[in-house]
């Protein structure tokens, strides 16, 4: 009976070992060898710029034979050319050791990281192979158009759509890899005057108050009438948007930045660019538009009599195509944030120690073609940072809206030292001044119900924390024990900010909406350092938006219109004034052109 017992016994272990064995020996590897035909599949994770990218990769004799995303949280926009590029990529060569695509790194780095991850867990040797070129017919080397438009961004995109809409046949070009510039990775908010959403709130605005606070923001550097043409056209640009482009917007609630004298700043579903670029890109979808995407505008041609008559490119695969324009060109390249090197040439304080929010395609292309023809340039000097970005990664923190709501700024001592609604350049400064040159953006749960901008921006908010640079914390002395702050110190801040909220008066910095009172928690801690943001420098253009050549006249047919032209903001952008005069000189540039 023993004997009986002990055979049963070796069988059973037997039996657990091949089992073990046919499933890799491994509960934890979420590889599957069991599949049919000789399939295996693996799950891997990495993780992307909004949280875990997780894939399915299937192999097949060692072979990498498809890629599955189960899960992310990445911008659409931005992603959209990883998850196709990057597959095929992968595929082709069969292995994940390629590069980034240009403009979403980490987007491109977290899917990278969970391919190979699955390959981990699947226990497997892949031997690369050699990849083949891109697929697809090369592109024509002469192509022609009514309209070339440079700049997929919402200055871009709104020139495109305008032409079309006039009746030319429009062509957009993009060097990056995916479209929207720095308009997609922006919060979208839009200034305008005399809104629906301001009428609806009772909130009283002028045309001349938008004027008045814009030419001030900026040290009245700006053209005057200029301004006034932003300032005049921007609501019907906002309900363009809203009513033609499908835009989303808040119906019930609006930014007051920096420097404005009331809440204007349209705030669109979401709280980020991404609904304007996906609505635009949809609409250019619809109206049949020519997207060309990874081909960049290398020159701008011209024939005897100075007229612009269309572009030199480079496309995907490097090959040259020269782009004929009947009509007229649209340069909107946007800024060069992200050219250090130009940064450098025209002030040498934003070199290298200045990270930048902007996106990778901001390099000052379209100032530099435009200048190769004699166009004017003005205000180049003019650099802005954003108070308020990840000291990590120098990008923007959208989570930091809470400032306009009612949070507040502290150094390392716990101490206020700026109006937290002041110019971005102000703030900035200030921030800068402090020891170590970063600052701390405190608020409470009261005013995070207000400005529910962890709830809106959870993947970044998750981010930050996973990052150790905020922080929520159920008392304040928690919340300055997080960062070595003196608890004492805070809460001496805390209790002054109180008093000035039920005083309604900030009698240290004048907060110009009002001080909120954060005798409440639990409290948010964020920590913070200014980056480059905006070059209000570039282009001269005149009120049709044709381009400026130095003796001050009009260049023919060529029109620019968004962060790639320096008349508008002076010395100092106010926040929501980039969306503003991107769409309404963008839509202006459209139909300008097309004439």
């Amino acid at each position: 009976m023993k004997k009986l017992r002990s055979v049963g016994s070796i069988i059973l272990i037997l039996s657990l070992v091949f089992m073990l064995a046919a499933c890799g020996g491994n509960k934890n590897n979420n590889a599957s060898n069991a599949g049919k035909d000789g399939i295996i599949t693996s799950i891997g994770e990495g993780d992307g710029k909004h949280g875990t990218i997780k894939v399915e990769v299937s192999f097949e004799n060692n072979e990498i034979k498809d890629i599955k995303v189960l899960e992310q949280k990445e911008n659409e926009v931005l992603a959209e050319p990883v998850f196709k590029e990057l597959k095929d990529t992968i595929i082709t060569s069969n292995t994940a050791e390629v590069d980034a695509i240009s403009g979403s790194t980490v987007t491109s780095n977290g899917y990278i990281d969970a391919v190979k991850d699955a390959i981990a867990k699947a226990g497997l040797t892949l031997v690369a192979k050699q990849a083949a070129g891109k697929d697809g017919a090369e592109e024509a080397a002469e192509q022609t158009y009514d309209v070339v438009v440079i700049g997929a961004g919402g200055a871009g995109f709104s020139a495109a759509l305008e032409a079309k809409q006039a009746g030319a046949s429009v062509v957009l070009l993009e060097k990056m890899p995916s479209v929207g510039g720095n308009t997609l990775i922006s919060g979208g908010e839009m200034n305008a005057a005399n809104t629906w959403v301001q009428e609806k709130m009772g909130i009283k605005d002028s045309v001349d108050l938008f004027v008045e606070d814009t030419l001030k923001g900026g040290d009245n550097v700006g053209d005057p009438e200029m301004v006034r043409v932003l300032a005049e056209n921007a609501t019907a640009a906002a309900e363009w948007l809203k009513n033609d482009v499908k835009v989303n917007f808040l119906e019930d609630n609006l930014f007051q930045f920096g420097g404005h004298s009331v809440k204007r700043a349209l705030i669109p579903e979401g709280h980020t660019g991404a609904e304007l670029i996906t609505k635009l890109k949809t609409k250019l979808d619809e109206m049949g538009i020519d997207l060309k995407t990874n081909t960049k505008a290398d020159k701008l041609l011209a024939d005897e009599s100075g007229k612009v008559t269309g572009v030199e490119a480079t496309g995907a695969n490097g090959n040259k195509i020269t782009f004929h324009a009947n009509k007229g060109v649209v340069i909107a390249t946007g800024g060069f944030g992200s050219n250090v090197e130009m940064r450098k040439q025209y002030n040498p304080e934003f070199g290298e120690k200045y990270m930048t929010t902007d996106a990778p395609g901001s390099t000052g292309d379209g100032i530099v073609m435009a200048q190769d023809l004699g166009a004017a340039l003005t205000n180049m000097e003019s650099i802005q940072t954003y108070p308020v970005c990840n000291p990590e990664t120098g990008v923007i923190s959208l989570v930091a809206d809470s400032r306009f709501d009612g949070a507040i700024l502290v150094n390392q001592s716990g101490k206020r030292f700026v109006e937290e609604l002041e110019r971005r350049d102000v703030i900035s400064r200030a921030i800068l001044a402090q020891p170590g040159g970063y600052a701390y953006q405190l608020w409470n749960q009261d005013i995070g119900d207000i400005s529910k901008t962890a709830e809106v921006h959870k993947d970044e908010y998750d981010m930050l924390v996973k990052q150790g640079v905020l922080y929520k914390a159920d008392t304040l002395k928690e919340a300055a024990e997080f960062f070595k702050i003196d608890p004492e110190a805070l809460q001496e801040t805390i209790d002054r900010v109180n008093k000035f909220a039920k005083a309604g008066k900030d009698e240290d910095f004048n907060h110009r909406a009002g001080l909120k009172d954060m005798s409440k928690g639990p409290y948010y801690i964020q920590k913070a350092v200014p980056s480059v943001h905006h070059t209000m420098g570039g282009l001269v253009i005149n009120k049709t938006t044709q381009v400026m050549n130095e003796k001050g006249e009009p260049i023919p047919g060529l029109f620019a219109a968004g962060e790639v032209t320096g008349v508008i903001h002076g010395t100092n952008r106010l926040g929501g004034n980039a969306i503003a005069d991107a769409i309404t000189f963008g839509r202006i540039a459209g139909q300008e052109v097309a004439k």
